[in-house]
């Protein structure tokens, strides 16, 4: 069995089996028989073509992608290659976002926005950034083929995290370039969202972002809510509920103390905030097994 068939055994086991990860580790020259039948997808999905080139539909639209150009595939969409050439070398990555939830912070909001501000359901471009995006899914693929200990766990996290950043930057740039409508609401969006990573533990008011961003509240709070569906206080108190579950879990401070980082008047109201937030009280959610709730989509 040579390289390419070994990796699309594992590829296609890893989506049967729906795991948080599915790498191919490297170029393959044909799609598991998973992506070749309609496939719900639920992740977010990455699939650089070195060479020849593949047609696929994205609920029911046709799509083509050629050598030196990247699929970009939202989440919750049917997706399904349906033809694809002789020469072709493609290298395939599926992941999702909640293992990186907690530390992704505001950010995670721009993973979204594509979807958001235009109505295509996916993106083929050539991004210039390939040879890189090509370098993630290999590395990740090693890490998950050898997770023995805590440190190649969490050292698959931060390679996620790192490339999460990457795509971010890349659908920022991309569509600034192809929508400048979007692009300003995109751009606007993105510093409203440095400015809340910045400001959050000790502002919340819409007032506040609005005056850096020189806008009206009323402006800013319908731009944020046509963006991700969030208001601005909405963005703030969940950048405050993925910071307290950092630091309940990888931290030895008291629930006394994190309540005085994010300034409420004492423990129980920063108790009853974070239980409306998560459905667990601070000390549950720091004694649970689980690493991550199920309650909240934070």
């Amino acid at each position: 069995m040579n390289a390419y068939s070994e990796r699309l055994i594992f590829l296609d086991r890893q989506l049967a089996e729906r795991r948080e990860l599915c790498s191919s580790g490297g170029s393959v020259d044909a799609f598991p028989p998973m992506l070749q039948k309609r496939f719900l997808n639920d992740y977010i999905g990455l699939m650089v073509c070195q060479r020849g080139r593949f047609q696929f539909t994205l609920n029911g639209r046709s799509f083509v992608a050629g050598a030196g150009e990247t699929v970009f595939l939202s989440e919750s969409a049917e997706f399904w290659v349906t033809d694809y050439t002789d020469d072709l070398l493609v290298d395939i990555l599926f992941y999702h976002i909640s293992p990186i939830r907690e530390l992704l912070g505001s950010s995670v909001m721009t993973m979204h926005l594509y979807t958001t501000l235009t109505p295509e359901p996916c993106y083929v471009w050539n991004t210039g950034e390939e040879d890189d995006i090509r370098h993630y899914v290999c590395l990740l693929y090693r890490h998950q083929r050898a997770m023995h200990n805590p440190f190649d766990v969490h050292e698959c996290k931060l390679l996620l995290l790192s490339l999460t950043y990457r795509l971010c930057s890349i659908y920022s740039r991309k569509l600034l370039e192809e929508n400048r409508t979007a692009g300003h609401k995109i751009d606007t969006f993105i510093q409203l969202l440095r400015l809340i990573e910045k400001y959050y533990r000790r502002e919340r008011g819409v007032a506040f972002y609005a005056g850096k961003l020189c806008l009206s509240p009323k402006y800013l709070s319908a731009l944020s809510k046509s963006v991700c569906g969030y208001t601005v206080q909405e963005l703030v108190f969940r950048a405050i509920v993925r910071r307290s579950m950092l630091l309940l879990r990888n931290s030895r401070k008291t629930v006394q103390e994190i309540s005085d980082e994010f300034n409420f008047p004492n423990a129980s109201a920063f108790g009853t905030f974070f239980k409306k937030a998560t459905g667990l009280s601070p000390v549950h959610y720091r004694n649970a097994e689980d690493d991550f709730p199920t309650s909240t989509s934070l």
